[in-house]
């Protein structure tokens, strides 16, 4: 959520730089909002102090002469009509105050200044690339022709199970998509530093709202049937961020480095508005797993905490052997809670295409407010918004259609990168039909 001092201190400001985003903020409406908010404020707090005022009225009634039931029904009779016009007041300063924060958290973040203008992925900055597209003697197959004729990817039986866009794994891809889940985990955190957790896979409103994915992003979202408002996480960023939530933390919590965490958790979306996109295969499912890193810092160490999680998960990539670019998001592609994001995108030979494995983001206090996650700045003393992050390191599935598209031979079988065959019992192809 954007700060509403900002805001009011310049909206032209906040108007311009989301016109990077082609989003329109009506700073007119804005205005107009907070103008009979704070009208219905100074009202409110007007008549709290006449009825203050009017209570103290009986005694000098009395001591005027007057008999003390008659100054009580006189003072009673003003305290009634003080009242009623309090309760309008507060009523109409609440539901302005409602109308307020459903703009704001309808309102995406500022982006960074190093944001490229841009209306689309097609005008996102590419950085560097990593690696070489392996050149084939022969013409190379998607990943679902591989599995399917390996026999060990099953998209129709994963249909008759649940549906379309998930997927039924088998023998041998099922034990390299969980060796590359250990594989991820164990690089950030025995080489990275990151503390492993475990969380919920279901999360509440609150949690959703935190993050930034409700309200604006409801119809992505599988909600769970009931009354307690419950859903399956999109993503760990959702539980694991939410840790933060309502804290203050000490300046020793949150060293150079700051809070480094790191999940393996099931995603669950719904994918609205994506129908006819990568409807084959498994690059976009309603159930993925991803290994998610957020960190949690200072705001003055938030700019060269992006650089450094974008590179725990180029290092996935390197370790195995997987050619990649590195683009960063122009305005009208970036995400609605980021202020600046890389995404990194894996070469996919059957695809003949970089396609996005891990997206990295700073998104500032954008999310801190909402959560009021803060830290004790000990020059001031006084508690702060801290700055979060959070990237894939790396989408699981995804990475696996890499492996099997680059690493692919001739008689469909598929060499395995050298880092994973420990976890993999010496393993080193997987034989082709």
């Amino acid at each position: 959520m954007l700060d509403i001092k900002a805001i009011r201190h310049d909206p032209q400001r906040i108007a311009k730089a989301l016109s990077k985003r082609s989003v329109l903020f009506d700073v007119a409406q804005f205005e107009a909002l907070d103008a009979r908010r704070k009208d219905a404020d100074v009202r409110a707090q007007g008549l709290l102090a006449e009825r203050k005022a009017a209570s103290k009225k009986i005694g000098e009634l009395v001591a005027s002469g007057r008999s003390v039931d008659d100054a009580k029904a006189e003072v009673e009779q003003v305290l009634a009509k003080i009242s009623a016009e309090l309760e309008a007041a507060t009523e109409e300063a609440s539901g302005v105050q409602s109308q307020l924060d459903e703009l704001l958290l309808g309102t995406p973040n500022l982006p960074d200044d190093k944001v490229p203008h841009g209306a689309s992925e097609a005008d996102n900055a590419e950085v560097l690339r990593w690696g070489t597209p392996t050149q084939f003697s022969f013409a190379p197959k998607d990943h679902v022709d591989l599995g399917e004729a390996l026999g060990q990817m099953d998209m129709e039986a994963a249909g008759q199970i649940a549906g379309s866009r998930f997927s039924v794994l088998r023998g041998d891809l099922a034990r390299l998509h969980r060796a590359l889940i250990q594989f991820m985990l164990d690089c950030h955190t025995i080489e990275h530093g990151y503390t492993e957790l475990y969380v919920p896979y279901i999360v509440n409103e609150a949690s959703l709202t935190g993050t930034g994915q409700l309200p604006k992003f409801a119809e992505d979202l599988f909600k769970l049937e009931g009354d307690q408002g419950f859903y399956l996480a999109p993503t760990a960023e959702v539980p694991v961020t939410n840790i933060a939530r309502g804290r203050i933390y000490e300046p020793a919590d949150l060293a150079e480095e700051g809070i480094r965490y790191v999940a393996h958790t099931p995603c669950f979306r719904s994918e609205a508005g994506s129908y006819g996109r990568d409807t084959r295969g498994l690059i976009r499912q309603h159930q993925f797993e991803k290994v998610e890193l957020v960190h949690i810092v200072r705001p003055e160490h938030s700019e060269a905490a992006l650089e450094t999680l974008t590179g725990h998960a180029e290092a996935i990539l390197q370790a195995l052997e997987l050619p990649y670019r590195k683009v960063m998001l122009c305005g009208g592609d970036l995400g609605f809670s980021a202020a600046m994001t890389y995404d990194l995108e894996v070469w996919l030979p059957g695809q003949e295409a970089y396609r996005e494995i891990s997206s990295c983001s700073n998104f500032g206090d954008f999310q801190a407010r909402r959560l009021q996650a803060r830290w004790r700045n000990p020059s001031t003393g006084k508690p702060e918004l801290v700055h979060t992050l959070n990237g894939s390191g790396l989408a699981v599935g995804r990475t696996l259609v890499a492996i099997m598209e680059n690493g692919q031979n001739a008689d469909g079988g598929i060499t395995l990168p050298e880092v994973l065959r420990p976890y993999l019992k010496g393993q080193s192809t997987i034989e082709g039909s």
